[in-house]
């Protein structure tokens, strides 16, 4: 049997629960940018507010790299799995 993934199902799947990250992602990050001034108000000094705020705008940049870059792999997958069940023979099927 030729390498050909059994179902269509599980690339797009993957797709689509990417796409969903992708759209929790801007949400997570605004809970995440106020989560210092919800927690500690007081103590959070203009110093580590900033290392903080810094910090996940750099985190937020890899997230949404890794989350493009996984997207893409899950487009090709689905985009190859159409093309091998769109080209597997009919009579596979035939008794």
């Amino acid at each position: 049997m030729p390498d050909r993934p059994l179902f269509l199902e599980r690339a797009s799947f993957r797709r689509r629960r990417l796409g969903d990250a992708a759209r929790v992602l801007p949400v997570l990050a605004a809970i995440l940018v106020l989560a210092p001034v919800w927690w500690v108000p007081a103590q959070v000094s203009f110093a580590a507010g900033a290392v903080w705020l810094f910090g996940l705008w750099a985190g937020l940049i890899a997230a949404v790299w890794a989350l493009h870059r996984a997207l893409r792999r899950a487009d090709a997958a689905t985009l190859r799995a159409r093309q091998a069940i769109a080209a597997s023979p009919e009579d596979d099927h035939a008794l």
